[in-house]
């Protein structure tokens, strides 16, 4: 296995979000200054530079069919793209706080829902609100007794939870109430759904990882990480649990009763790893630490190290292509790499 750089481009900062559209066409990137780039994933060529949003842009989001891009910022404001063209459609204040999560119901739900089924989530300070693809508020809900650190979409689109200081916090998306509400006595820094929904997890502050399993009212913990826990993946199975905290990458094995009491698999790094993140369908993991180290792992293998690269800084964001073709990397110095994974 080997990764091979396929392209690069450059943003006039921090990388602070990446992703692919939908059919794999275009890659958005936005800078942590505002402007927002569109790149075609054939060759790297810019095919559309989004002003973004006045003091910064914080995260961004594709609708799940992908005429939409969706971008929130500093300045408060949920904004919409055509991202054939290149345009500006619509904005939506949410006040004066910053929009710091945005994530569209997933496509399950959209394929068995009625009338008007896509709705965007976005989080500003202690709110959550639904917004329609038109940049319509569909509900507004209760504020959160903190402010919103994570955001994550149950599978099945039925419900959304969101972190603060102090627990989570599950709403239901139909019906606007809260379906369930788990305590938890510290900061979260990320939240996370195994893809079959059995498994919600949290990256902690004190610093640990939580498992709450809804369906079967129980939860675990596992504590001892070195630092923080901001970096949380599931492999497509729901069986492997990948995170960061520390010097080593640890992925836990959630088959059965779950990981409480056994050894995680540690996949090690010289520097603080600070991005994790499983292919869509297959089961390679990448890693990257704050040394510019990226590396790709097979968990299930005995020896689990497949492939290492040196990047020139720090990565900030990792995404994969939905065919698992190509793994684009955020830096902190503003460059943007795709590179080719190959046997």
């Amino acid at each position: 296995m080997q990764l091979t750089k396929h392209w690069a481009a450059a943003l006039d900062d921090y990388v602070i979000d990446l992703n692919w559209s939908p059919d794999g066409a275009q890659l958005a990137a936005a800078s942590s200054a505002g402007p927002v780039c569109l790149y075609a994933s054939a060759d790297g060529s810019l095919r559309h530079s989004l002003a973004g949003h006045d003091n910064g842009t914080n995260a961004l989001s594709w609708h799940p069919q992908g005429q939409v891009l969706t971008t929130g910022g500093q300045d408060g404001m949920v904004k919409f793209w055509d991202p054939r063209a290149g345009q500006h459609i619509s904005s939506t204040h949410l006040g004066n706080a910053w929009v710091d999560h945005l994530a569209w119901r997933p496509a399950a739900a959209a394929a068995g829902s009625g009338e008007s089924p896509a709705l965007l989530a976005a989080t500003a300070g202690r709110g959550l609100t639904l917004l329609g693809p038109d940049g319509s508020v569909r509900h507004a809900f209760a504020p959160a007794p903190k402010t919103i650190t994570a955001l994550a979409w149950e599978p099945q689109g039925g419900a959304a939870a969101i972190a603060y200081f102090g627990g989570v916090c599950l709403w239901d998306a139909d019906d606007h109430v809260a379906q369930r509400t788990y305590a938890y006595t510290n900061g979260i820094h990320a939240l996370v759904w195994s893809p079959d929904g059995r498994w919600l997890v949290s990256g902690n502050q004190d610093p640990s990882v939580h498992l709450w399993l809804p369906q079967e009212d129980e939860e675990l913990h596992m504590s001892g990480y070195e630092g923080k826990v901001k970096e949380l993946s599931f492999d497509r199975t729901s069986r492997w649990l990948a995170t960061g905290g520390g010097r080593d990458a640890c992925v836990w094995d959630c088959q059965g009763k779950g990981p409480e009491g056994r050894e995680p698999v540690m996949l090690p790094h010289d520097a603080k790893v600070c991005a994790v993140t499983f292919q869509h369908e297959h089961g390679l993991l990448a890693t990257a630490s704050e040394d510019g180290a990226l590396m790709l792992w097979s968990p299930e293998r005995a020896q689990p190290l497949r492939a290492t690269v040196r990047m020139p800084s720090q990565p900030t964001r990792l995404a994969w292509s939905f065919d698992d073709r190509y793994l684009a990397v955020g830096s902190a110095k503003g460059a943007v790499y795709v590179l080719r994974c190959e046997a």
